[in-house]
């Protein structure tokens, strides 16, 4: 039988003392049963999750010392381990003291963490311990050293030594670095393939006998972890036995594509297996404290899942229901989808807003599949979010769902109007993020000749550029150095003009190619831009030296494994080959070099913690920007914290604090917002105020554009979880998608008979928030204040 959370002592579920307190500063309550499972701590923003879990792991290890942890790898535990660290790094200082005491934690008692014995969760395989993007040198690097524990009570997964004999090695046993767990059930054909069997059959007994050990130590007593895409915790992906214990196994493709940056592209994730402790693993032991940590809207419909479900083999995190001290800590934006708390949130209201009404009735439209005028009083009251809007509003619902049905249609014609004679200022975080995000809308309105656009991209983009694509581009460079024309260009300065011009001119050659559809010209186009970049790093002497610098190169690239974090030199060269693809992609349209700017942000380092936005490396440049192009339009990407790439919420809060910088400075207030997101993650129809049509021969446009400006994502090396192919296809889909809910909405009707024939040819929409700055900065928390949290 399922053992049920019973209310008991401690704030009602059994909470701690610092779990009270927190509980205490929230909106909500524990939990609400018999909807939730599982008690729940909301805190209001990423770096809050950290120091919650930070202050519960330290009261934990008081109240037992030599307790058994398992903590978790990646970005999830950031914060967490920042303020472990803060708090035992500065345990005796009196603001710390304070701080402790303030939050639950007893100061006069300092935590043995060489008592501890701490279990290693995860790791890839096979991984190669000695890398930097191995759990195993993750966990060493900041829990065994960060964190002052015991090695010698450390059960670590060694992946480059288990199940080896000592003359033997990874490469030896898996020359190309696949493993073929059939080996488990039929017999080897070659010599090499029963080395391979002999292999799986002992990791197979080392996953037994450290299942074994962590039972001796009486279980795990304390457990911190993330939640996958598909609902993983650990590496027990949808599916997984809730009485599964430690082992070798695959993973699922949302799983790979999550690891696809840590492993070096989807090509090397779907190759790896994992080794994993298993969700039984976990709950063996009934006292076990177990947080998992949720931090973002992305994170919601997962969390939402997990809270909410009965016990479901497809959602891994509902095995912790057993567990009286399981806990989910989440951020508001991961409770979105925790119906008895946007209840609570709405009833605690003193009226329903207009967005709310607005979501609300949409969301009944698509549930009902109806349009919103045909919404009746009985479909709202099925639905709880609907009979709290009927007991709250007194209009009826006839004159509600017009209201709703009228502002769908305003934010279709907002999206339809084109503005003209202003500057627009274009900002992403990547290179690919404003097509992505909003292609139509940017086309529509380059139509207008008295428009001018500046494209600005802030980060360098190094990360998403493979080894295997630079490689191939060096081959490029090889091939086309032996053409008399390009030698020509080499030996007349062409490569050495620093005015633009000749910038210019790759573009041009690499377009020709695309219109041509030749190859051949495409890829001088490539190479000439390469070698540019070569003489920009370089100096001009590269020219006389190339076939030496060039072999340098090849000899890095192949000796460097995938996912090993680059030199500052290859950091340039890589994210170069980024900046060149933005220029291809708006030169498609006419647009200059010199319109098209990349800052390379100093934080955007690739180190797996990202450092915060600084004012002289971050900010000012920004600022400068805004001073060179004078914009009446700025487009961000507009995710909240959480959600998406940590480095879309960066450039977001170093943007806000730039503007406020410009608006000080020249006291312009009339400059627009234009929010937008993409594939990463995307407005619901309430959050956003203008809908862009988008017709099926734009959203072609879009994927041809795509795959012919950025080669190096061509092959969707970092994928989306949500879909296995190139981000273009994504976003058609989102936009699509989109599309679909409006129609749902407004009916078929009013598009197949609208007397636009843009209207009647609308296939997709994108989704925008125009915003006046004021409401810019409302919605984003201030670069000092986001500093200061963490």
């Amino acid at each position: 039988m399922v053992q049920e959370v019973t209310q008991q002592s401690g704030g009602g579920y059994g909470l701690s003392k610092t779990e009270q307190i927190a509980l205490k500063t929230s909106k909500y309550e524990a939990i609400y049963p018999p909807t939730e499972k599982i008690p729940t701590i909301v805190v209001e923003y990423f770096p809050a999750l950290g120091k919650l879990s930070a202050v519960r792991f330290l009261e934990w290890v008081q109240d037992h010392p030599g307790g058994v942890i398992s903590l978790p790898t990646g970005k999830t535990p950031e914060h967490f381990i920042k303020w472990v660290q803060h708090f035992l790094g500065n345990w005796d200082s009196p603001e710390v003291q304070a701080e402790l005491e303030q939050l639950g934690v007893d100061p006069a008692r300092r935590p043995d963490m060489k008592s501890l014995h701490f279990v290693q969760i995860d790791e890839f395989y096979p991984m190669e311990s000695s890398r930097h993007n191995s759990f195993y040198y993750y966990v060493n690097t900041f829990y065994i050293q960060g964190f002052g524990l015991d090695p010698a009570k450390a059960l670590l997964m060694d992946a480059s030594r288990m199940g080896l004999t000592d003359d033997e090695t990874l490469a030896d046993i898996w020359p190309d670095g696949q493993v073929d767990l059939t080996l488990r059930y039929r017999h080897p054909r070659s010599v090499l393939e029963q080395k391979q069997k002999t292999t799986l059959e002992r990791i197979d007994g080392w996953c037994m006998e450290y299942e074994r050990r962590i039972q001796a130590l009486g279980g795990i007593g304390f457990f911190l972890g993330g939640i996958g895409p598909d609902g993983h915790i650990g590496f027990n992906i949808s599916g997984s036995d809730h009485y599964s214990t430690t082992r070798l196994c695959p993973i699922n493709y949302e799983t790979q594509a999550a690891a696809s940056t840590d492993l070096g592209g989807i090509e090397i994730a779907r190759k790896s297996l994992v080794i994993t402790i298993g969700l039984r693993t976990i709950t063996q032991n009934p006292d076990c404290v177990a947080l998992i940590l949720a931090a973002g809207e992305a994170k919601a419909g997962v969390t939402a899942a997990a809270i909410q479900s009965p016990r479901d083999v497809h959602i891994p995190a509902t095995a912790l229901q057993i567990l009286p001290n399981a806990r989910f800590y989440i951020t508001q934006g991961a409770a979105k989808h925790l119906i008895e708390r946007q209840l609570a949130r709405l009833e605690a209201a003193p009226e329903i807003q207009p967005v709310d009404s607005h979501k609300i009735l949409v969301d009944l439209a698509v549930e009902k599949h109806k349009k919103l005028t045909d919404l009746t009083e009985a479909d709202c009251q099925s639905n709880p979010c609907g009979r709290l809007l009927l007991s709250r509003m007194t209009e009826p619902v006839s004159k509600l769902t017009a209201q709703a049905r009228d502002t769908l249609i305003a934010n279709i014609a907002a999206g339809m109007d084109v503005c003209d004679n202003m500057r627009f200022l274009h900002t992403e975080p990547h290179h690919d993020d404003v097509m992505l995000g909003y292609f139509a809308s940017v086309v529509r309105h380059f139509r207008k000749a008295g428009n001018t656009h500046y494209f600005m991209t802030l980060t360098s983009g190094f990360t998403s550029v493979t080894n295997d694509f630079m490689k191939k581009q060096l081959a490029n460079l090889r091939r086309c150095i032996e053409l008399p024309s390009f030698r020509r260009l080499m030996t007349t300065g062409y490569f050495l003009s620093g005015d633009g011009v000749d910038r210019n001119r790759d573009v041009w050659q690499y377009l020709d190619g695309v219109a041509a559809r030749s190859e051949p010209y495409k890829m001088e186009g490539c190479a000439r831009r390469l070698l540019r970049n070569l003489v920009e790093i370089y100096g001009p002497e590269v020219l006389v030296s190339l076939d030496n610098r060039l072999g340098k190169l090849d000899a890095y690239f192949d000796a460097a494994y995938p996912g090993k974090k680059d030199s500052p030199e290859m950091q340039r060269l890589k994210g170069m080959c980024r900046e060149w693809e933005a220029e291809c992609l708006w030169g498609y349209y006419g647009w200059k070099c010199d319109n098209v700017r990349h800052l390379r942000l100093g934080f955007y380092t690739g180190d797996i913690f990202t450092r915060e936005p600084q004012m002289e490396q971050d900010v000012l440049p920004i600022v400068k920007a805004f001073d060179e192009t004078n914009p009446d339009v700025l487009t961000v990407a507009f995710d909240p914290e959480g959600s998406g790439p940590d480095t879309h919420y960066k450039v977001l809060q170093a943007i806000s604090e730039a503007l406020r910088i410009y608006e000080r400075k020249t006291g312009r207030k009339d400059i627009k917002i234009w929010g937008y997101r993409n594939v990463w993650y995307r407005f619901e129809p309430s959050e956003a105020n203008c809908y862009v049509p988008v017709s099926l021969c734009m959203l072609n446009v879009m994927h041809e554009a795509f795959q012919n400006s950025f080669l190096s994502q061509k092959d969707a090396s970092f994928p989306s979880y949500e879909h296995d192919g190139p981000f273009s296809e994504l976003a058609q889909k989102i936009q699509v998608s989109q599309y679909q809910t409006i129609k749902t909405c407004l009916g078929r009707d009013w598009f197949y008979d609208h007397s636009s024939a843009l209207i009647r040819a609308t296939r997709g929409f994108v989704f925008l928030r125009q915003m006046q700055t004021e409401e810019f900065y409302q919605s984003c928390r201030e670069l000092k204040r986001s500093v200061e949290s963490r």
